[in-house]
């Protein structure tokens, strides 16, 4: 195990480890306008919600690490405290990168990376047309952590409105992730695209506790072969099989199979959301 104390440690690659392990990070596609209403678009991954009452976007326009210099975003955001957040899908993704270039102060990023503006509702910056979902945003606070290079300058935005695209939207009008298609940054030059076999369910235990790992038999939750993965969704169900089902299962359990086989039925019931199943299995025949 590699320990790090950040105060005696290179801080350009202490950066670099922190972006490369805090990820994938959702970007905030931030345009901005100056006040003489010339506007600015530029991606931050230090971006998340943090509330909806009131609704609480944060990001951070952090000081530059190389020369301590500040981004046009935040010298905006202290003329004007307005700002429209637009998300970024696979389909923006490569015009977003081209927004980022650190082109001279004044210059259009809508118009350099061939994106569309849109008059806001109740603020000055433009939104992004190509971007599914857009907040229009007035900031509530900017608190600065540190005048060194790479301090964060904290943007705390309030949620005046927020715009839909409709096609991202499931039968339910909740965000369908498969059609919103998501990116997020990791470190270096690597994004994420949460899109397909990227996705996946993780069933919340709030509805009824779960019996949890510690109660597993013994020869389950220490067996090699189970990944804490797999004792986690087993550890997540509600209760054990019933001694019938077990009884059924003892009956049914195919002459002379080798432990190795067993465990490989448990794990493909379990990559089939079947936990209940696999754990019966288990029990039944190991």
């Amino acid at each position: 195990m590699m320990t790090i104390n950040p105060y005696e440690f290179d801080q350009r690659k202490l950066h670099r480890l922190m972006l490369g392990s805090i990820a994938p990070r959702p970007i905030a596609f931030a345009s901005t306008v100056d006040k003489d209403g010339n506007p600015n678009l530029s991606p931050f991954s230090f971006f998340n919600a943090f509330g909806v009452n009131p609704t609480t976007l944060i990001f951070s326009p952090a000081r530059r690490g190389r020369d301590n210099t500040t981004k046009d975003t935040f010298k905006n955001l202290k003329q004007v405290p307005e700002v429209v957040i637009n998300v970024v899908n696979f389909a923006l993704v490569q015009q977003v990168s081209l927004a980022s270039t650190e082109y001279a102060r004044g210059v259009n990023e809508f118009t350099k990376a061939g994106l569309t503006t849109i008059a806001s509702e109740t603020i000055r910056p433009f939104r992004v047309a190509e971007s599914p979902v857009q907040f229009e945003c007035k900031v509530r606070q900017i608190i600065e952590t540190g005048d060194g290079p790479g301090a964060a300058n904290l943007i705390i935005c309030e949620i005046l409105r927020m715009h839909i695209n409709k096609e991202v939207l499931d039968e339910k009008g909740e965000i369908d992730v498969e059609k919103i298609d998501l990116v997020g940054r990791h470190g270096g030059n690597f994004y994420v695209r949460a899109h397909g076999a990227a996705n996946f369910i993780v069933p919340k235990p709030l509805a009824e506790p779960g019996i949890g790992i510690d109660a597993l038999p013994e020869k389950i939750k220490h067996h090699q072969l189970l990944c804490g993965n797999d004792l986690g969704q087993l550890g997540n169900l509600s209760g054990f099989p019933d001694e019938e089902m077990l009884i059924q299962l003892k009956a049914k359990k195919p002459a002379n199979q080798a432990v190795e086989a067993t465990i490989k039925q448990a794990k493909a019931l379990i990559s089939e959301n079947k936990p209940d199943e696999a754990l019966a299995v288990l029990m039944a025949w190991l």
